[in-house]
């Protein structure tokens, strides 16, 4: 008689009272990749798709080569907002300062100038309404949202106002964004669709 083997239960983390801290992060064992922390919870990340990963390496790389030399630019790098919230925007330009150590595992949100978000299918809400408002408060000045709009990127560019601190919309850019904060930028979004042999 054979006996099937019993599935291992999964052994997820208990949160602690008054939920998981920014330090946690970094010994919490077993953690997926790209966990962040959003008021003291701790959020997993879904499958990317094609148009996230393609957006995600298009903003990174184009800004890193406009950035002055006075700034770094990094995908996927989790920020301290507050001992509740290290989220992990999809890319950041942040001042070069900030980049203390080699083992860095992330900068605080004061050095951020930029944040951007490329929208997923279970990131929406997040994206349009929590993390702005976060980003916000941390006076990053600038955030932008990428949405798929059929395959095309739509950017949402947003800049903090000051007397409000809360972000203002500067423009919804399709095919071309055209801005000069935080420093000149001049993108041809069109190629984040298409493949490199594809562009004219």
């Amino acid at each position: 008689m054979s006996v099937a083997p019993r599935a291992s239960t999964p052994t997820w983390p208990i949160p602690p009272e008054g939920g998981w801290t920014a330090d946690d992060l970094d010994r919490l064992p077993n953690l997926p990749p790209h966990t962040e922390l959003i008021d003291g919870s701790l959020v997993f990340v879904s499958p990317q798709t094609a148009f996230h990963e393609r957006a995600v390496d298009f903003f990174k790389w184009q800004l890193r080569s406009l950035a002055p030399a006075d700034f770094e630019v990094f995908r996927e790098f989790t920020i301290d907002i507050d001992q509740q919230n290290r989220p992990e925007p999809d890319v950041i330009v942040l001042h070069r300062e900030a980049w203390k150590e080699s083992g860095q595992t992330r900068f605080p949100a004061e050095a951020v100038v930029l944040a951007v978000e490329v929208v997923s299918a279970d990131s929406v809400a997040r994206d349009r309404e929590t993390k702005p408002v976060k980003y916000a408060r941390a006076k990053i000045p600038h955030y932008w949202r990428v949405e798929d709009e059929k395959g095309r990127a739509a950017v949402h560019a947003f800049e903090l106002e000051p007397t409000t601190g809360a972000y203002t919309s500067v423009g919804i850019f399709r095919e071309r964004m055209k801005v000069s904060v935080p420093f000149p930028v001049d993108l041809d979004l069109a190629e984040i669709k298409a493949r490199p042999e594809d562009v004219q």
